[in-house]
């Protein structure tokens, strides 16, 4: 099992809402998200928790690259525009600090036409705790 498919299999709230991974590379990773009726809030727009957990899949995708488990520990987005029913959102991050024990990455969404939706920084906590895709 790769770790791409062990998230887009084992996150089942990423997978409920339609959030695949479509790549892991090291040092970055990629995922995507259309928005749909499920997704908006009260006021019409994309709710932001499901940009949020966009933007999450790929920071798991990104701080799980190692030999063990990783998990987020703080995590900020800032939202800069909104996202629309029919958008296609494409959420891609990078490490901005590869400490072995507390990694950090920022992640930006953006929609088909390439303008930034949010952008999102996290740092996670790397366990004593082997990764099941690589045993």
């Amino acid at each position: 099992m790769t770790l791409k498919e062990f998230l887009n299999d084992g996150d089942k709230f990423a997978k409920y809402i339609g959030i695949e991974l479509t790549e892991v590379k090291p040092g970055t990773a990629k995922a995507t998200m259309t928005v749909t009726p499920n997704h908006m809030n009260a006021g019409n727009i994309c709710q932001g928790g499901a940009l949020f957990t966009l933007a999450d899949l790929v920071f798991a995708a990104l701080v799980n690259q190692g030999e063990n488990m990783a998990f987020a520990i703080n995590s900020t987005i800032y939202y800069h525009v909104s996202a629309k029913l029919g958008d296609v959102l494409t959420a891609e991050g990078h490490f901005t600090s590869r400490h072995p024990k507390i990694p950090s990455a920022q992640v930006q969404i953006t929609d088909q036409n390439g303008t930034i939706i949010a952008t999102f920084h996290a740092q996670g906590y790397t366990k004593r705790l082997p990764a099941p895709w690589r045993v």
